[in-house]
């Protein structure tokens, strides 16, 4: 079995799997599946401050505290217990597009030549660290949620708001991997 557990899965399985949550959790109690969502509720836990914004009843959405909870906690447990012992593999034709932007190392997740502590003060990192998480925390709270919450419970419930944010999430991942990641290599 645990063999079984620390081999990649297919796709299909992990969406099947996240497909279920909406259904589960709009039967438990019309709770809504979202991520971005607990860094306002653990700001109004934590912080309880005289803003508006964090005025309101979070202990209602403790469960979804909790629901961050278990994925952290799934998260270590399947990297350090489930991990799998075999290296990991990289794509072929996605190897030689990372090879046309300078990334040669193809040993783990993420990038040795993006993701160092070095590169955190270079201008590579204030691309990718700064700018790049200014604009996806601008644009979940500009788009009203993340994702999760548009991409998964919004396009579940047919709300119309939620299809466009998806569809201006794809336009702009298209655009930054065909458009942009290859400029900003070629220039640094």
């Amino acid at each position: 079995m645990l063999t079984m557990l620390q081999q990649p899965w297919h796709w299909a399985i992990g969406g099947f799997l996240l497909g279920l949550t909406v259904p589960i959790l709009l039967l438990l109690g019309d709770k809504k599946f979202a991520i971005s969502s607990n860094l306002r509720h653990i700001c109004a836990a934590c912080f309880p401050a005289n803003i508006p914004f964090f005025k309101y009843d979070w202990k209602k959405e403790s469960w979804n505290l909790f629901f961050i909870g278990g994925l952290i906690l799934g998260a270590i447990i399947a990297s350090t217990v489930l991990k799998n012992p075999a290296p990991m593999q990289v794509a072929a034709p996605t190897m030689e597009v990372l090879q046309g932007y300078g990334i040669t190392e193809h040993e783990g997740l993420l990038p040795v030549q993006i993701f160092t502590w070095e590169n955190i003060f270079t201008l590579k990192g204030l691309i990718f660290f700064v700018i790049g998480g200014f604009l996806v925390g601008f644009g979940t709270r500009y788009a009203g949620g993340c994702t999760s919450g548009h991409s998964i419970t919004g396009l579940a419930m047919l709300q119309w708001p939620s299809l466009i944010a998806t569809i201006c999430f794809m336009l702009g991942g298209f655009f930054m991997t065909q458009v942009l990641y290859p400029l900003i290599f070629k220039l640094l």
